[in-house]
């Protein structure tokens, strides 16, 4: 009776059915072993492939929560089809030698696709005669959640007091394949794949059942040195979590890799403490009383803090408070100093008005007698010609008043009457006349005198001369020697020292004029509008005399600046 041979593509569960048994069978057929449902005409085709020992595609279908599965034919022959998906790779393996890997991709398989085993084995050129080798399937996948955990306890000594603990630890790690032929050849061997958990018909080999001992040694090894060297306190170990995952990893990695795989992630969720130890307990109470004894002295200093910061407040404020008291003062006392300023420049505009005015008095006075040069009369004429009208209109008054007149009047009346007899006119002509000739002759003398001793100056040639230039050589008048006034009380100090008391004449104070025009200025502000003393002006001083000069060009020799100047 011919007998027909399913697999599940799944699990690899194998299963025979008689001739009338499959004919009655559904065309989608559920694998008791997995729950898989499959094709069952098609499963059964794949059936008798295997029995000659062809296959014309080789493929894994399954879940990804394996890492290894071992295609279940050994014999191929060329031209068959090999299909890989992404995330997979596919391994060629013959007498425990690892050999041609494929990944994602359908792959034909032909001698130029398959150069380590063509090498090693001479694989046959007919299409028709298969040729033996193993093929395994690898999940490049990440595979997530997988648990772990320490069976036994972990010796660990707190290294505040010394007390020995007993603590655990578990977690989840994150594994995925980083060398496929390195995992063939440490894991798989002869079995027919690699899972983490299962174990059974399609999967011989557990990594769970491989790694545990290995992820125990690892975590009990290190798990209480990394505590010690980070300084973390077992009562707050949950808060280190982070860190504590972190060494581990770095610790238990390099084992995995020795198996051909990585682990992206590792982590620790759960430390067990010994809650029930009385050590564990009498840690704790002491970790109480040293946490109250460090939160009084914290309050402590925080009182100390408030109180210095009290008092260094109170002596800010009172520091503050000194600072506007003299700054009030201060302003009082330059209200008073402008008020002072004010008033000193206002007598002395006074002053400066004053002898304005007597210079403009006595430059008119100079002006008139000067016209009065010119025209060939003096003082003198004027004072006679007004005599001499008033004469005249004190007759025309007798004359028409008769009698009646003033005292003048009488007097001139008998002065004239008197001349007229002869005997006394003279005497009072001559009186009236030397009166009026020595007055106007002391008004000339002394307007000429005081006229020279203002004009006048001795030249170096010895000439007295008057104006700007001397009459007999040509020199030009020399200016006014530079006097100054001691503190001593001696004026009209010519020279850098006083001839009575020898003390050095001072510096000239740098003074300013404001645009308002306060003038003299010392200090950067005009203390009677505030303005800014502006910047000096760039100026030189040129061969020709002409100094402080603004500008490239001199306004008076026509020099340029830095030829034939005194600039240095």
């Amino acid at each position: 009776m011919s007998k027909h041979s399913v697999k599940c593509p799944t699990c690899g569960r194998i299963t025979d059915f008689s001739e009338g048994l499959f004919k009655s069978l559904p065309k989608d057929y559920t694998c008791p072993m997995c729950n898989t449902t499959f094709d069952v005409a098609k499963a059964s085709a794949m059936g008798d492939e295997r029995k000659k020992g062809l296959v014309s595609v080789i493929q894994y279908e399954g879940d990804n929560n394996t890492f290894v599965w071992r295609h279940p034919i050994e014999n191929f022959n060329l031209g068959s089809q090999l299909v890989v998906r992404e995330s997979q790779e596919a391994l060629f393996f013959r007498d425990g030698q690892a050999l041609d890997l494929f990944g994602a991709g359908r792959h034909s398989l032909e001698t130029q696709n398959l150069p380590l085993l063509q090498k090693l084995y001479s694989l046959p050129t007919n299409a028709d005669t298969p040729f033996q080798c193993e093929v395994y399937f690898i999940n490049k996948t990440v595979q997530m959640g997988v648990k772990w955990g320490t069976p036994d306890k972990v010796r660990f000594i707190d290294p505040l007091t010394g007390t020995p603990l007993e603590i655990g630890a578990s977690g989840e790690m994150n594994l995925m394949v980083s060398d496929s032929r390195r995992l063939i050849l440490k894991l798989v061997g002869t079995t027919s794949g690699v899972a983490w958990e299962s174990e059974g018909d399609g999967f011989t080999k557990s990594l769970q059942k491989a790694f545990r001992p290995l992820i125990s040694n690892a975590v009990k090894t290190n798990l209480s040195s990394v505590i010690k060297q980070n300084d973390i306190d077992i009562l707050e170990i949950d808060e280190k979590l982070d860190l504590i995952s972190d060494n581990l990893k770095e610790k238990i990695i390099s084992v995995f890799e020795e198996y051909g795989l990585t682990i992206p992630q590792f982590y620790v969720t759960s430390i067990v403490l010994p809650e029930n130890d009385p050590n564990f307990k009498r840690i704790r109470d002491l970790h109480t009383v040293t946490l109250q004894a460090k939160m009084i002295q914290a309050q402590a200093n925080i009182k100390v803090i408030e109180a210095q910061t009290e008092t260094l407040y109170r002596t800010e404020q009172e520091k503050s408070k000194a600072a506007i008291e003299a700054s009030h003062r201060e302003a009082e006392l330059q209200r008073q100093l402008t008020e002072t300023e004010i008033a000193k420049r206002e007598a002395e505009r006074r002053v400066i008005g004053a002898q304005a005015e007597a210079e403009s008095q006595r430059l008119q006075g100079l002006t008139e007698a000067e016209i009065m040069r010119a025209k060939g009369y003096n003082q003198k004429d004027v004072l006679q010609a007004e005599v001499q009208k008033a004469y005249a209109e004190g007759i025309g008054n007798m004359t028409i008043n008769g009698s009646a007149g003033s005292a003048m009047g009488d007097m001139l009346g008998m002065g004239i009457g008197l001349a007229a007899a002869g005997n006394i006119a003279p005497k009072i002509g001559e009186m009236f006349s030397g009166m009026q000739t020595n007055k106007t002759n002391t008004d000339d003398s002394h307007s000429t005198s005081q006229q020279a001793q203002t004009d006048s100056w001795i030249c170096s040639c010895g000439n007295n001369a008057t104006g700007m230039f001397c009459n007999n050589c040509g020199s030009k008048k020399p200016a006014p020697a530079e006097t100054w006034d001691c503190s001593c009380g001696n004026r009209n100090i010519i020279g850098n020292f006083c001839n009575l008391c020898g003390a050095k004449k001072p510096d000239k104070p740098d003074t300013w004029d404001c645009v308002c025009g306060n003038k003299g200025i010392i200090g950067n502000f005009c203390n009677i509008c505030g303005s800014k003393r502006p910047d000096k002006a760039d100026t030189w001083d040129c061969s020709c005399g002409n100094k402080g000069i603004i500008g490239n060009f001199c306004n008076i020799c026509g020099n340029k600046r830095g030829e034939n100047t005194n600039e240095e």
